[in-house]
């Protein structure tokens, strides 16, 4: 089957976008384990890059589906999905993950990926109902035409928020599930620990690391390469249903179907996708690393074991309800639980509410630039 030249592109920058993605967001799943000196950062990197492509086992042959790809494909009506729109997001979201990388800010490359993908969607649904109002009413000035247009763009369903509703309040909730989890963790392993000889259950929790950053690495697999194959399969779903149409058979079925069927017809996608994010993971990413381990708490190996699982739990959770949620947000949370049960001081909230802010101006400004992208596409 010969592809478009703007579906492989597309393909493309969406597989450069999960190896950007492990380097930008993995550094969080070696975060802890490199600043308890449990692994080099070198180590660290190579322990998650292979447990973020073992999650695509994981997923295909364990759970037997990909929710989160499933909802990131759906979140944008599909009256409005176009090769065009797809672009303009995943160039949105390599800006801006480039940017924050570089500055070394934990940003959320999957409310990146979200808000490029709404962000370019909304503006091509402008400029249908801006060029619509044109047509009708020439004698407008602009100014007018847009009013009209912004009006009608506020009635139509181009978001759809059943989907997107739960992915924004687990912005906040992922960390707060994570920070709780993580607390009472600890308090559970600081509770059963408390006879040990000090040194010895040091040396037996840096064991334990091993094991609990595996289990966020899969996680971190799991839900982050899943996103990138939502926006391939938006794609190709696209190409199938309105560029061949006809008998084809993701024309014929139900809207609903066609993702589940994406996976098992394009099983090289889901493969290459856990394999990408994975590479990027190996490419490393210390200046995220040094804020997400030392400078948000002092993590000890103990608060290494409660911090990771208590993000592994989490990640788990949203993927068995195919909610994709940021590993970054995720494992702050966490972090910040093992700090908070030393004292609330041990936590450095300066630090903390600077990613914060990171995470909330992340979905709005992605989706600034993908309108703006998309504006240049369709005016070349």
């Amino acid at each position: 089957m010969d592809f478009p030249l703007l579906l492989i592109i597309i393909i493309a920058l969406a597989l450069i976008f999960d190896f950007i993605n492990g380097f930008h967001d993995a550094a969080n799943s070696i975060a802890t384990i490199v600043s308890t000196k449990v692994l080099s950062p070198f180590q660290a990197v190579l322990w998650a890059a292979l447990w973020n492509f073992v999650a695509f086992f994981f997923a295909a042959y364990v759970i037997g589906e990909f929710k989160i790809g499933n909802t990131i494909a759906k979140t944008v009506n599909e009256n409005y999905i176009t090769l065009e729109v797809i672009f303009s997001g995943l160039i949105a979201a390599i800006a801006w993950n480039l940017l924050t990388w570089w500055f070394g800010i934990p940003s959320s490359s999957s409310h990146t990926l979200i808000g490029g993908f709404l962000g370019a969607a909304l503006m091509h649904a402008l400029v249908l109902d801006y060029n619509a109002v044109a047509l009708v009413h020439p004698d407008f000035t602009i100014i007018e035409k847009l009013k009209l247009a912004f009006s009608e763009l506020f009635t139509q369903n181009v978001v759809k928020y059943e989907k997107v509703i739960p992915i924004f309040l687990f912005i906040f909730l992922a960390p707060i599930i994570g920070m709780i989890v993580s607390v009472i963790i600890t308090l559970i392993i600081v509770y059963f620990s408390k006879k040990s000889n000090p040194h010895k259950a040091d040396q037996q929790f840096k064991k334990w690391q091993l094991f609990s950053s595996a289990l966020f690495s899969l996680g971190h697999g799991l839900n982050d390469a899943q996103k990138v194959m939502g926006i391939i399969g938006a794609a190709v779903i696209y190409y199938h249903v309105n560029m061949i149409g006809g008998t084809d058979v993701y024309a014929t079925m139900e809207s609903a179907d066609r993702f589940n069927h994406f996976t098992t017809d394009y099983i090289w996608v889901p493969f290459v996708s856990f394999l990408a994010i994975g590479l990027g993971t190996m490419s490393g990413g210390w200046k995220i690393v040094k804020t997400m381990g030392t400078r948000i708490t002092k993590v000890t190996p103990l608060e290494g074991v409660s911090a990771e699982t208590a993000g592994a739990i989490t990640l788990f959770l949203t993927d068995h309800l195919g909610i994709p949620v940021s590993t970054t947000h995720t494992i702050t949370g966490s972090i910040i639980g093992v700090g908070l049960t030393k004292r609330v001081s041990a936590v450095r909230w300066g630090v903390t509410i600077s990613l914060l802010w990171a995470w909330v101006i992340t979905i709005p400004i992605s989706a600034v630039i993908a309108a703006l992208c998309y504006l240049g596409v369709i005016a070349l």
